[in-house]
């Protein structure tokens, strides 16, 4: 049975105690509230800006994205499918326990799981396999260039707790089970959490054992995190305004304005690596909401030109955006490895064409569609999905918009229980494969593949060059089949790109806190003033 440290770090806890800071609280706010706290069950910018305080994975990011030691104190590559991991001593989770190698084995095996919503981290990985208690394999089913990218997105659990509150799998939000961990938590991470209430607040405390704070790169001076989601843009910034809240991470860009000009508020802005567009089923016979029956439009190439033709994107860069989005033709940005130019291009806006393009592919009076939305999730979302179906109604597309909270919106897509529906992506590796894997792999059930793919679209060559993704060593020939990937994307239309994000926060001006284009704040390196 693992040891528990507590008595152990008795004497460093009492030091640690009489040397933290004094109480200083950030209350954060945003649109949207995390739907789980399982740290495999959801893989969603909601639920990771809270638990990236909390639990920890092998290998971390710094401020600017690079990969640095986190659990693991160094890895390196043993033979082609083996990678050695050396763990941190001297570790403990929130609880007391010892932090060893069986906790990342059992975190390994379990972000493998069906029900894990993180298989795309893990999708070359055969096994973990524990070399003694600080020292772990990592073994892979073929040679994966990137595998330490994507460990940095896998995050340890304690084995023993999670046995003992029966959570050894992750929670089934498609069958909206309800485990432990929805609302608990045991992690390594610099805060712990104390109270977790649904769409109302979740509150995290500075862990002073923790192993970091002696690294002074983190200067926090944090002693409590308060979150709170307000759904109401005109509520979350009152509050800002007001003092009651110190920190917003998705003010409107309506108020930008008026919030630089503000006393006391600082705007901090910057690209994120997120991109936003629309997906269509294109797998089913006949599309679940639609007036069209015994076929399916979104199967035909000239229906999905005929919606990309019909979008006026600079309407929507300049009046639904505010000029806070860069247009784009491809679904990941610049910052990410495999962003070709060349393939970066769009379909004009040109309706008389889309029109054209219906009509040719059997459509001449157009037909009707729901289009599935969030309301909390991305900047403007339900503003951006209300300015689209309008111009596809324009082209005899007659759109029906259907907004609805996160909480309800992601269970939906999941079951693809969709026809068309708004998404945006990011890109926690910094790599093409993550994209391309998670989005437009053949859902074939292998872990991560098309784990996104909600429309179910699948072309051969596609699968054949994200397989070449995964295990050419050759940095030129692998870089050579993301190119020919963009390429196909670009031909084959299986989204509609819209524009990459840019992320303005806003915070009280004695909150000192780096702008990150992950859009994933890290309390780690926040200060009070």
């Amino acid at each position: 049975m693992k040891r528990v440290l507590l008595a152990a770090t008795a004497a460093v806890g009492v030091f640690l105690a009489a040397a933290s800071p004094e109480a200083r609280t950030v209350r954060w706010s945003a649109a949207g509230d995390p739907n789980t706290m399982d740290p495999h069950s959801q893989n969603l910018g909601t639920v990771t800006m809270v638990l990236s305080q909390i639990y920890e994975p092998l290998i971390k990011r710094d401020q600017n994205l690079a990969l640095e030691p986190g659990l693991a104190t160094a890895w390196r590559q043993l033979e082609p499918n083996r990678w050695r991991f050396e763990l941190r001593r001297g570790v403990t989770f929130h609880d007391g326990s010892a932090f060893a190698a069986d906790d990342v084995v059992f975190s390994i095996t379990r972000a493998l799981a069906p029900t894990s919503n993180y298989g795309i981290f893990v999708d070359t990985v055969e096994k973990a396999e524990k070399v003694d208690d600080f020292t772990v394999d990592i073994i892979t089913k073929i040679p994966d260039p990137i595998l330490p990218s994507k460990i940095a997105s896998v995050y340890i659990m304690d084995r023993e707790w999670s046995e003992r509150n029966n959570v050894t799998q992750p929670q089934n939000t498609r069958a909206r089970e309800e485990t432990h961990t929805v609302r608990n938590t045991n992690g390594t991470g610099p805060f712990r959490l104390t109270v977790r209430e649904p769409d109302v607040r979740t509150v995290m405390v500075r862990n002073d054992r923790w192993w970091g704070w002696s690294d002074p790169k983190n200067v926090s001076n944090v002693t409590e995190i308060v979150y709170r989601p307000i759904a109401s843009d005109a509520t979350r910034i009152a509050a800002l305004l007001s003092g009651e809240i110190d920190f917003v991470l998705d003010p409107p860009l309506q108020d930008l304005e008026r919030l630089k000009r503000a006393q006391g508020v600082t705007v901090l802005e910057g690209p994120e690596i997120r991109t936003i567009f629309f997906a269509m089923d294109v797998h089913r016979d006949e599309l679940l909401y639609s007036n069209v029956k015994g076929r399916n439009p979104f199967k035909d190439l000239r229906v999905r030109q005929a919606l990309y033709h019909a979008i006026d994107i600079e309407a929507i860069r300049t009046r639904v955006m505010r000029g806070q989005a860069v247009v784009t033709g491809t679904f990941f940005p610049p910052q990410v490895n495999g962003y070709s130019k060349a393939e970066d291009v769009r379909l004009p806006f040109n309706p008389d064409r889309a029109r054209q393009l219906l009509a040719e592919a059997g459509y001449p009076q157009g037909f009707e569609v729901t289009l599935d939305c969030p309301n909390n999730r991305y900047i403007n979302d339900e503003q951006i999905c209300q300015a689209v179906a309008a111009m596809w109604t324009r082209i005899g597309v007659r759109t029906s918009l259907n907004a609805m909270p996160l909480a309800n919106f992601f269970p939906k897509i999941q079951r693809e229980d969709t026809s068309i529906y708004l998404l945006g992506w990011g890109v926690p590796t910094l790599d093409a494969l993550y994209s391309f894997q998670s989005l437009l792999a053949t859902r074939d059930g292998a872990p991560g593949n098309g784990i996104w793919n909600y429309g179910r679209y699948s072309n051969p060559r596609m699968d054949a060059l994200i397989n070449t993704m995964k295990n050419e060593l050759d940095r030129e020939k692998r870089t050579a089949a993301i190119h020919e990937a963009l390429r196909l994307y670009r031909e084959d239309v299986p989204h509609i790109p819209l524009h990459h994000q840019m992320i303005p926060w806003a915070v009280r001006s004695n909150i000192s806190i780096p702008h990150q284009a992950n859009n994933q704040p890290q309390f780690r390196f926040v200060r009070v003033n």
